[in-house]
Formats: C-alpha cells, sequence, structure tokens
C-alpha cells in the first residue's frame, strides 16, 4: 500500500478545539500534514485521506495533534460559517443604521 503526505496551511479566524485535546487553540494560520493511502484501482490514480495532523507551534515547541480528516473539515467550515454569519450580522447592522 502506497502513502503520501501532503503539507497544507489553514486558518482558522476563531479559536478552535480539536476532540480528545481538551485544550483550546488561538485563531491563527497553521500547518496540516495530510496522509493519503493510494485506492487500488485498474483505471485511475486515486488517493483517500486517511489521517491528520495540526501542528502547533508556541514558546519554541512543536505539538502535533492528531485529528481525523473529517473532523478537520467540522472545524473549517464551522470557523467559516461563524465568519460568514459574524459578516453578514455587521453589514445587516450597518445598512440599518
Amino acid at each position: 500500500m502506497t502513502i503520501r503526505t501532503k503539507t497544507m496551511t489553514v486558518r482558522f479566524d476563531r479559536a478552535f478545539s480539536v476532540k480528545g485535546t481538551g485544550e483550546w487553540y488561538p485563531a491563527g494560520a497553521y500547518e496540516v500534514l495530510i496522509d493519503e493511502e493510494a485506492i487500488d484501482s485498474m483505471t485511475v490514480v486515486a488517493w483517500r485521506r486517511v489521517a491528520a495532523t495540526i501542528l502547533v507551534h508556541a514558546d519554541g515547541v512543536t505539538q502535533s495533534i492528531q485529528i481525523q480528516p473529517a473532523e478537520l473539515d467540522a472545524l473549517l467550515r464551522h470557523d467559516t460559517r461563524i465568519g460568514a454569519t459574524s459578516s453578514a450580522s455587521v453589514q445587516q447592522q450597518r445598512s440599518t443604521s
């Protein structure tokens, strides 16, 4: 089985928490490592995400936080949805003033 690791940067506009850590992490940019495994197929090359790791840099120390790829997606969607709601509320308040 072939596995590859991709590196990406994600940005959280608000503090977030990862299940099982009991900690809150501040808003900001985070490096994420995504492990993908090849899906055996005769006709097409495909990959599926099997693991994710968020790297948290603080006080000269890097902490690796294991997270399920689906949970990472949910956190990013939630952060975006909250931001969109806040922006809409601000725009609506300004237009009614």
